[in-house]
């Protein structure tokens, strides 16, 4: 058996209803996919800004905090868990295409690796470019994790999601997901990205259970234009990481902050991730955010 991904994509998956968003259709979840009781954050934000970085370090800050956790990734170049597994590992497609698609033949260490502090690393991949849906990978990944049980004895999951886009497919992890959390910079492009993050995390919030827990403000000497931000549309900023050469190394080295050689600005970069942990663990209020109109965002981010 091979997968036809040309009939997996987002048109043979999609709900011809659009409850989800005015005239959208999109990939609706399976009610039998959901994940149990481990408390789910999925972190988005524009290309390149540092999602697998934030990811990794706030995994690895979880465990500190003495928690069980699952990171996925949700992008097909797969290096979500690198800096915690130290290598590229298999994708959930390669090995489900090594096995042409028979689950049954799948054992849980087949997709599932150890990381850095104990944090058990997945990567979805995806479908080759242009052939197939982001949100197919994500049920297939989330489907198999439960019939192997390995969703009961997980504190924490992080869904580590591709880039800025917004389709159906890759908002998938937002239908599992209880917070969303947004990394941006203090720069109009990663803002503009972010404003339409929460349109489609507003989506989501009318038929499922996410909504907003606020913005990380990633690789920033200030935040002046993202509380700016925050306090137009209703957002939170959770916390700040300024953009140290120490934090670029680490992906060089294949290392989490935590495993850097100490230094007194990484102690508090450290320090950051352990409380922003907390903070998520503790629960953040579900924000009701606001998003702009384009041309809105676009004169309020402007000078004048």
């Amino acid at each position: 058996m091979t997968l036809d991904l040309k009939t997996t994509g987002c048109g043979a998956c999609q709900s011809a209803e659009a409850g989800d968003g005015d005239g959208s259709v999109q990939v609706h979840l399976d009610p039998k996919l959901r994940i149990g009781t481990a408390k789910v954050f999925a972190v988005y934000g524009k290309g390149g800004i540092g999602k697998s970085t934030t990811s990794s370090n706030l995994s690895l800050a979880f465990t500190r905090l003495g928690k069980r956790v699952l990171q996925i990734g949700c992008d097909p170049k797969h290096d979500s868990t690198f800096t915690l597994t130290k290598r590229l590992v298999p994708t959930v497609i390669d090995v489900l295409q090594s096995v042409e698609f028979h689950t049954e033949e799948l054992r849980p260490e087949d997709y599932v690796f150890e990381g850095a502090g104990g944090v058990m690393c997945v990567e979805a991949g995806g479908p080759p470019a242009g052939t197939g849906c982001g949100g197919y990978v994500v049920g297939q990944t989330v489907k198999l994790l439960k019939e192997h049980r390995l969703l009961e004895d997980t504190d924490v999951v992080i869904f580590d999601v591709l880039g800025d886009v917004v389709c159906g497919g890759f908002a998938a992890p937002l239908q599992h997901a209880d917070r969303a959390v947004i990394v941006t910079a203090n720069d109009f492009d990663s803002i503009f990205a972010m404003n339409r993050i929460v349109a489609a995390i507003e989506a989501k919030a009318k038929n499922y259970g996410v909504r907003v827990g606020g913005v990380v403000a990633n690789r920033s000497r200030s935040t002046d234009e993202v509380d700016r931000f925050c306090a137009a549309t209703g957002l939170e900023r959770l916390a700040h990481f300024p953009d140290l050469d120490a934090i670029r190394m680490s992906r060089l080295k294949k290392a989490t902050l935590f495993e850097m050689e100490e230094t007194p600005e990484l102690a508090a970069v450290k320090a950051e991730y352990l409380r922003l942990a907390q903070r998520l663990w503790a629960g953040t209020e579900g924000r009701k955010a606001v998003p702009m109109a384009d041309r809105d965002i676009f004169d309020f981010l402007g000078f004048q």
